[in-house]
């Protein structure tokens, strides 16, 4: 299965290691052409500003939110999580809009601050998750259709609606898949 990761900024080998050990076959993506035969799109994390702004450029946001209108599935990690989100608290920058949360931005604070932590996250089983937290955003708001998968402290920081997935960590640096296999699984619906 064909899957294509956003290729303009932040870890997308790392996502495309996982996809590919997963049995998947990753497209680095970065025209819209590129996103012919994909079954699923992974945005990973960068900075979302200046992703926006090469979607912009690149000519990329409507196809992709096309995508994601028509039912493929998108997961969003750390600046993904933001492209994907309805409303970002204190910003217009662009975005996709798809999913029906709100966010903020730098939620765990600075690059300084930044920290792995163990998460539950139950559709995953019993093992714990190890999540990598970067300048990541959490989710402040959820509205009707979001499914909360996972939760630090008192933060939302992994969602599910529908056919789109969201993390505020980056399960692609860890060697643990089982975020990405979820995933895919999903995406064979």
């Amino acid at each position: 299965m064909k899957v294509g990761v956003l290729a303009l900024q932040g870890a997308f080998r790392e996502h495309c290691l996982a996809l590919a050990g997963l049995g998947a076959e990753p497209v680095e993506v970065r025209k819209p052409e590129q996103l012919q035969g994909c079954r699923a799109l992974i945005i990973p994390g960068g900075e979302s500003t200046t992703i926006g702004k090469l979607m912009d450029q690149y000519g990329l946001f409507e196809p992709i939110r096309k995508m994601g209108e028509a039912g493929t599935p998108i997961f969003g990690t750390c600046a993904g999580m933001i492209m994907l989100a309805r409303e970002i608290e204190g910003s217009e920058q662009p975005r996709l809009g798809l999913m029906n949360i709100g966010v903020s931005r730098n939620a765990f604070g600075r690059q300084v601050e930044s920290f792995e932590s163990e998460l539950d996250v139950p559709v995953l089983g019993a093992k714990p998750l190890r999540g990598v937290f970067i300048r990541a955003p959490q989710v402040i708001s959820v509205g009707p259709g979001v499914e909360v998968l996972a939760v630090y402290h008192d933060k939302v920081v992994l969602v599910r609606q529908g056919h789109l997935l969201a993390a505020a960590f980056h399960p692609e640096l860890t060697e643990d898949n089982r975020l990405h296999a979820y995933f895919l699984a999903g995406s064979r619906l």
